[in-house]
């Protein structure tokens, strides 16, 4: 249950980073032929480039922490026999999932100020919407480095 549920979610987190990577290279290649040949261009597509970027990061961090490959200092670890080693593994696991915890709870709140304000983003796209990846990344990674503290790779 557990392993289908996780591939599942591999599957949407990998076609959602490709997907949007390739609509925002696409749409900042647009705007820029546009604006330099045509005069032209879309009126909220640098919004939407922007907004692209963060799903973007934040899609890219899910990746990378689902396989515990999130850039690390280690020069330490290097110096420790293999005991040790897992037991900083679980310490800075641990670290991330409080960093992690800590980001995705003041992003909820962000967002929900936001919600509550009624704030737009671009035309009529509320900005909450366009914020809610901070709180999902955050509370995803925050699972998954969890785990990692009681089952270090």
């Amino acid at each position: 249950m557990i392993e289908t549920l996780s591939r599942y979610l591999r599957l949407v987190e990998s076609g959602l980073l490709v997907g949007m990577l390739g609509v925002m290279i696409f749409l900042a290649a647009y705007q820029v032929l546009a604006r330099n040949f045509f005069d032209s261009g879309i009126l909220w597509g640098d919004s939407l480039v922007r907004i692209l970027v963060l799903w973007i990061t934040l899609l890219g961090a899910m990746v990378a922490s689902r396989d515990d490959s999130h850039i690390r200092m280690d020069l330490l670890s290097q110096f420790l026999d293999d005991d040790k080693r897992k037991l900083l593994r679980r310490f800075g696991s641990a670290f991330t999932c409080v960093i992690c915890g800590v980001f995705g709870w003041y992003s909820l709140q962000f967002v929900q100020l936001d919600y509550e304000a009624q704030i737009m983003a671009f035309g009529e796209v509320p900005a909450w919407i366009c914020e809610a990846i901070m709180p999902v990344g955050a509370g995803v990674m925050c699972l998954r480095y969890f785990l990692l503290v009681f089952r270090p790779r």
